[in-house]
């Protein structure tokens, strides 16, 4: 079945009956022998994902993520992707689906030469982040797959110092707030969603419950520098690792205002994309949350880490809404990040993929298995 007509096949209007029957349908593992003379063939089926409760930001609410499944196979090996469409990233099912229906990945017969595959990907059309972040991801996974290593070791990072992920605390009414406490259980950070009039109410319902380390979320909710700083040191007191996108990401000058006199740091989110993005976020934040979504995948989100850690800056690892795939893809990376922000695949309730896992609350890379380290289920 050729793309376009698979496109058409998958009718838009059945996002969510995609089944996980689809990606087990191929060839997921190599051969003790390979002559390595095929052609990359790419696939994909929308899917919708599931929230476990609704995701209620400063700007916006919603109970499912827009989700596209990726296959690439090659040679008898398949690769698997994804890409998760959060309303603020511009991008729909169909931008992505007619995205990669526009692509020829079978002109190349070589998946080793990434950055031939990654000049070709970008210059097919520009954005469709989260479309170019599932071949990407797919690309990376069959490589791996190929000779056998995961990413991790292919990259020579240690997996041990993969930090703490923490667990997000969506804003909510009171009672279900305590609910997402107790959810929480398990993990050593927590991530507080913030940018409504009842932050610091939201804030004393968790430390009625636990002394954890949080972390703050704003998604640009903040407005007023003063008011902004004065949340920063009433948070410092109670035990806030960092705040995260507190001002609108236009508001450049504010928020160097804004991190010259925080006793916390400030991470840019909103205000970071891609690669030239980190330059700019150079004296106005303190640290940078790559997303596999936004950064286009696993090799520019890794030369992201690298630059900012150059300038000094640090690193934190975030994601979307998203299933294990895309999750243990980011937790190949993990041990480059001081912070991680991996727990999308754990807010909902239909995850296709199992991958890397939290134990005790440390993001965990599994060891024995190549590329990514994610297995259909």
């Amino acid at each position: 079945m050729d793309r376009r007509h698979f496109l058409k096949s998958t009718a838009l209007a059945a996002v969510a009956m995609a089944t996980p029957r689809w990606l087990i349908s191929a060839p997921s593992s190599p051969t003790k022998e390979r002559n390595f003379t095929g052609r990359l063939q790419l696939s994909f089926v929308p899917y919708e994902l599931k929230l476990r409760h609704s995701f209620n930001l400063a700007r916006s609410s919603r109970t499912t993520t827009p989700d596209v499944l990726v296959r690439l196979q090659y040679d008898g090996v398949t690769g698997y992707g994804e890409a998760s469409m959060p309303p603020y990233l511009g991008e729909s099912v169909k931008s992505v689906t007619d995205y990669l229906a526009s692509l020829d990945l079978s002109q190349f017969n070589d998946p080793f030469r990434m950055d031939d595959i990654h000049e070709y990907l970008d210059s097919v059309a520009p954005d469709n982040r989260a479309a170019k972040a599932s071949v990407d991801i797919a690309l990376h996974d069959l490589v791996g797959k190929l000779v056998g290593a995961p990413w991790y070791k292919l990259w020579g990072l240690s997996p041990e110092k993969a930090p703490d992920t923490s667990f997000t605390i969506g804003i909510d009414i009171p009672d279900i707030v305590r609910v997402k406490i107790s959810e929480a259980a398990p993990y050593n950070i927590l991530k507080v969603k913030m940018g409504l009039d009842r932050d610091m109410e939201t804030v004393e319902i968790i430390r009625e419950s636990t002394d954890r380390p949080i972390c703050v979320d704003v998604n640009q909710g903040w407005t007023d520098k003063h008011k902004a700083l004065e949340m920063c040191n009433w948070l410092a007191e109670r035990n806030c690792l960092f705040v995260e996108q507190p001002m609108p990401k236009e508001m450049i000058d504010q928020t160097a205002w804004l991190r010259e006199r925080s006793p916390l740091p400030i991470v840019a989110d909103e205000f970071l994309q891609r690669l030239d993005d980190v330059r700019r976020a150079y004296g106005v934040y303190d640290a940078i949350n790559i997303k596999l979504m936004k950064s286009t995948g696993m090799r520019e989100a890794k030369q992201m880490a690298e630059l900012a850690r150059a300038l000094g800056m640090d690193v934190m690892l975030g994601c979307m809404t998203e299933t294990s795939c895309a999750i243990s893809a980011a937790s190949q990376l993990a041990p480059l990040a001081k912070w991680a922000d991996l727990d999308g695949n754990l807010l909902i309730t239909n995850d296709c993929f199992d991958g890397a896992k939290i134990i005790n609350g440390k993001v965990t890379i599994p060891a024995d298995r190549p590329g990514i380290g994610a297995l259909p289920v």
